[in-house]
């Protein structure tokens, strides 16, 4: 990304002549060599800045200055130095599926050639000069030196240490890099007068930065008290792109911190409306702040936070959690009592006695869901698939001319379940096992499944095609396709049996609602296999029977949350749930 240094005059604090290293305060040009990181490509670019004169020497930079007279001070001081977590989607079983297949500890990287232990306290000269002696890495040391400090976020005082020595050894030349890393470690420790000081620089010298540059300043000033200055930082961005959210979440956290709740709530819009998905943190803050404001407006607000967790299906952490139990708690002459707890099997919850929603589709969402899904996934294109348009019109023909089925099976998914088992042996366990219920069944498979080989036999595939209909695509065919067409075909009351979480499908529907009647659909639709025994006996999951999203009746919220020490993929749901309601006046 270009610097446009437009503009420019004299050259501000850091890069002042110095008489560090015997250089001699005279007029001179003093190059600047920038370079462009945190996430950029590294360019590399020179600046020629003319130098203050002899008679301004005694101006040093503070940040120089500061350094200096902590490796003087440290110089006396070096000597003395409910539902059951292995459900399908209950959050955390993924994560117990991977423990037991745990990574290869062998594979491990090796350590890089020629590190070096990294300062615990500010250095002189000459010791940075020894440690880069020491250096055996074939990067610039500098910023390797800069990158691993603002990795292992050293303090600022050793930070400000190698700032120094880089100017002193380079007749002023200070890369970008360096500073940039320097701004990162002020950030992180929340030093604000060294984030203004880096400010002024920068202001001083670039008309515009990089939106690195733009993101850790917005962050550093929120809490001084130039924080509207990140506004501006904010506008500068937009030129470019649309903020992060994390740019919307600092300054939203920086005008609560500084009280101004009209500028908060204009932000979080602002941030809605250019199709943004705040972040949790930014929605917590958002009920923090509200412990001490009595306003019904506010209180509405935030009301619609909630409901902007149930449209797009989020979850709060336990933190945010706590917070909304604060708040509803502390809203005056509403009695509200929050409790954390967990759903029963039937769907009622074991804290005040209510039934969650239920997991079904209404038949109106139903009717929706069905359209998008035939429209966007089923006929979406090749993007979407890898038939051809002539087999998935058989398929339809096939589909159709047959009573609906009740159970939609994929095949080849099922009968990998279990590798040590023979694949045929596996998928006629299972349609047997279900044809005693008297279930109408469909098997999707692959043509050559049907080819005698040791995993597949001829015998137990005809056993199979006695036992249900079968339909067997093309070899190069994708099933899930066929799978969610017949499914969704036979009506409400089918299901299917699939390892496949179907993520890549939920990501094609177009919108944040269709993708949530999905998920809730497929929770309501997706039988698992759990186990298999002795003589081929096939055992299920149990379907959940209600709804994991936050939810209201007026006088009562119930808000699925995420622990802290359970890591939950995307497609599952939380275990754990916040009840709130109100206490009648007569209890």
């Amino acid at each position: 990304m270009a610097f446009c240094m437009s503009g420019i005059r004299s050259f501000p604090k850091l890069w002042e002549s110095n008489p560090y290293a015997g250089l001699r305060p005279r007029h001179s040009y003093i190059s600047l060599f920038l370079t462009n990181c945190v996430g950029i490509r590294n360019d590399h670019r020179w600046f020629s800045l003319k130098a203050m004169s002899a008679q301004n020497t005694k101006a040093m930079n503070p940040l120089i200055a500061r350094g200096r007279h902590l490796w003087k001070a440290n110089e006396g001081n070096k000597k003395q130095v409910p539902l059951e977590s292995s459900h399908l989607f209950a959050a955390g079983a993924a994560e117990k599926r991977s423990q037991r297949n745990p990574p290869n500890k062998d594979r491990a990287m090796p350590p890089v050639k020629g590190t070096i232990q990294l300062p615990k306290q500010p250095l002189n000269l000459e010791e940075w000069d020894k440690l880069k002696e020491d250096f055996k890495g074939k990067t610039n040391f500098e910023i390797w030196i800069s990158s691993q400090m603002a990795e292992c976020h050293s303090s600022v005082d050793v930070a400000k240490s190698l700032l120094a020595w880089v100017a002193a050894k380079n007749n002023g030349i200070v890369g970008y890099g360096v500073l940039l890393k320097y701004l990162y470690l002020c950030v992180i420790h929340q030093q604000t007068s060294e984030v203004i000081d880096v400010y002024e620089i920068m202001k001083a010298r670039y008309k515009r930065l990089e939106t690195g540059g733009y993101s850790l300043l917005i962050r550093g000033l929120i809490h001084s008290d130039r924080w509207r200055e990140a506004l501006l930082l904010l506008e500068n961005i937009k030129k470019v792109m649309i903020p992060s959210k994390k740019n919307y979440n600092d300054c939203i956290q920086g005008a609560l911190l500084h009280q101004d709740v009209t500028t908060a709530w204009n932000l979080y819009q602002e941030l809605l409306d250019q199709g943004v998905s705040p972040m949790l943190e930014t929605l917590q803050a958002f009920f923090d702040f509200g412990k001490d404001v009595k306003d019904d407006h506010y209180s509405k607000k935030l009301l619609d936070i909630l409901l902007y967790l149930r449209n797009n299906q989020l979850y709060p952490g336990e933190s945010f959690a706590h917070s909304i139990k604060t708040w509803f708690e502390s809203v005056p002459g509403k009695q509200w009592k929050g409790q954390f707890t967990t759903i029963q099997e039937s769907g009622q919850c074991l804290g005040c006695g209510k039934a969650m929603e239920s997991i079904h589709l209404s038949p109106d969402e139903y009717e929706f869901l069905k359209t998008k899904i035939m429209r966007d996934v089923i006929d979406g294109g090749d993007q979407y698939r890898k038939t051809t348009p002539q087999e998935l019109q058989r398929f339809e023909n096939f589909v159709k001319s047959r009573p609906p089925f009740d159970i939609v099976i994929d095949g080849l998914n099922v009968a990998k379940m279990f590798p040590k088992a023979r694949e045929s042996q596996v998928l006629l366990g299972v349609v047997s096992q279900l044809a005693k219920q008297n279930l109408r069944l469909l098997v999707l498979g692959r043509k050559h499944m049907l080819t005698q080989r040791s995993r597949w036999t001829k015998d137990e595939m005809e056993k199979i095609r006695k036992q249900a209909s079968c339909f067997f695509a093309d070899d190069i065919s994708e099933d899930d396709p066929f799978l969610l067409y017949a499914t969704l075909h036979s009506g409400n009351h089918c299901k299917f049996i699939t390892k496949d979480l179907m993520r890549d499908h939920k990501a094609c529907l177009p919108d944040a609602k269709t993708q949530r009647l999905f998920f809730k659909w497929q929770q309501g639709h997706q039988l698992a296999i759990m186990n298999r025994f002795p003589a081929s006996k096939i055992t299920f999951q149990r379907i959940l029977s209600y709804d994991t999203v936050v939810q209201t009746t007026g006088d009562s919220w119930h808000i699925p949350y995420d622990e802290d020490l359970v890591k939950r993929y995307s497609y599952e749901v939380p275990t754990k749930w916040l009840c709130l309601h109100q206490k009648h006046k007569d209890t």
